[in-house]
């Protein structure tokens, strides 16, 4: 009985610290998306309909990684 605790508490620990360390990547990179995509614009405000959606898609990108952790994270944690 004592054991199935330690490996419940193990699962949430591990599977904490994946998604901590999982969303680490996505989270920098949407900031320099963000960050380089406000540069450009703000340059040449013109091409900023040629920008858009280059920025969105690298965004949905970025995002869908961190989602991809957080179902991994989730399998590791009922399993």
């Amino acid at each position: 009985m004592n054991t199935d605790i330690t490996i419940q508490a193990i699962k949430i620990i591990i599977s904490g610290i994946s998604i901590a360390i999982g969303v680490l990547g996505p989270a920098f990179a949407i900031g320099k998306i963000g960050t380089e995509a406000l540069k450009s614009v703000a340059r040449n405000p013109e091409a900023s309909g040629k920008i858009m959606p280059f920025f969105i898609l690298s965004i949905a990108f970025a995002e869908a990684l961190a989602i991809y952790v957080l179902v991994l994270s989730l399998i590791i944690k009922f399993m």
